[in-house]
């Protein structure tokens, strides 16, 4: 796992870095879709952070203990709140497929970007470039095809779509409240993580976090009456690949980034994860991608494009003018 210590420079660029993230975890539906023939959702989601935590705990425990023992209660604080949202976020979104539609629960979590670039110039005071809410707008459109794809058909009169009183009735109600409580909860996981990753190294940060997202999940577990023992050795290793590959390598890469990159921008490159878990299910499950996940995927793309681009000008931008600030100093 990459680890970093405030104001030090990236060795590799962050966005490069990111996209590596959004692969690995892209690998979590396959996973997850494996183990649900088996386990319920809540103890995969348990065992995803348990796992996370544990592997990452000697490090933390021995490399990091000063810093861990010398943050501020403020910080500590902080990280807390963030791994509850972050155990809001998996338990809200993952029950929500219980009472709606795959493709209602998509879009609507996929709305992440949306509440982080409102929260984020009043939370942390971070403001979001044009070119940035262009590539959001997109990315969010290509959120929204690629949700109703499976839902959604194409004939000679157009295109079919559920109706909006379809979304909102009977259960499907609630699984929609779900989803879109999971997709808030993201964003106050990101913009905290913007706010802390600054100051706070890698490995203290995720520590701490994954490990009380996965105190709270374990709780969830054992309130809705399930267990974590008794599943074949085939479930437990996609416990353990869930833990390792999406959630320690990829989500500690989004992690990671914000140290470098704006919460905006790192919430919108999240909606790469159904573009690489389309490829993925594509390669390994043979599943082939509709024409409207298709033209949703590349509207994804475009925008997160657009998106980099306005995150590289505007941290050239800043760095011009600390130079210049630095400059009148120094004359």
């Amino acid at each position: 796992m990459i680890d970093s210590m405030p104001n030090r420079q990236p060795f590799l660029p962050p966005i490069l870095v990111l996209v590596f993230g959004i692969l690995a975890v892209s690998t979590a539906s396959i996973f997850i879709r494996k183990a649900q023939l088996e386990a319920p959702s809540l103890v995969i989601a348990a065992y995803r952070l348990t796992i996370a935590t544990l592997v990452i705990a000697p490090f933390a425990l021995f490399r990091k203990r000063v810093e861990l023992s010398s943050l501020s209660r403020r910080e500590f604080l902080l990280a807390l709140l963030s791994g509850i949202f972050l155990a809001i976020h998996f338990a809200s979104w993952i029950s929500s497929l219980e009472y709606t539609t795959v493709a209602s629960s998509v879009v609507l979590v996929s709305t992440v970007p949306l509440w982080v670039a409102l929260l984020a110039p009043v939370t942390i005071k971070e403001s979001v470039y044009k070119l940035t809410l262009v590539g959001l707008g997109l990315a969010l459109i290509g959120g929204t095809i690629v949700g109703l794809s499976d839902t959604c058909t194409i004939n000679p009169s157009g295109i079919d779509c559920p109706t909006f009183q379809d979304l909102l009735r009977g259960q499907a109600f609630l699984g929609d409240m779900l989803a879109l409580i999971g997709a808030f909860a993201a964003a106050g996981y990101l913009i905290i993580g913007r706010n802390l990753r600054v100051k706070v190294s890698l490995t203290s940060y995720v520590f701490i976090v994954y490990g009380i997202a996965g105190v709270i999940l374990i709780g969830f577990m054992l309130a809705a009456g399930q267990t974590p023992f008794g599943y074949s050795p085939i479930t437990y290793l996609w416990f353990i690949l869930l833990g390792l590959i999406p959630q320690l390598i990829g989500h500690s890469t989004y992690n990671w980034a914000l140290a470098f990159l704006s919460a905006a921008y790192v919430s919108i490159a999240l909606l790469g994860e159904p573009v690489g878990s389309s490829i993925l299910a594509y390669i390994f499950l043979q599943e082939m991608p509709s024409t409207l996940k298709i033209f949703g995927a590349v509207l994804i793309l475009f925008g997160i494009f657009l998106a980099s681009r306005s995150e590289k000008y505007g941290n050239e931008r800043t760095e011009n003018e600390r130079r210049e600030k630095q400059r009148i100093i120094e004359t």
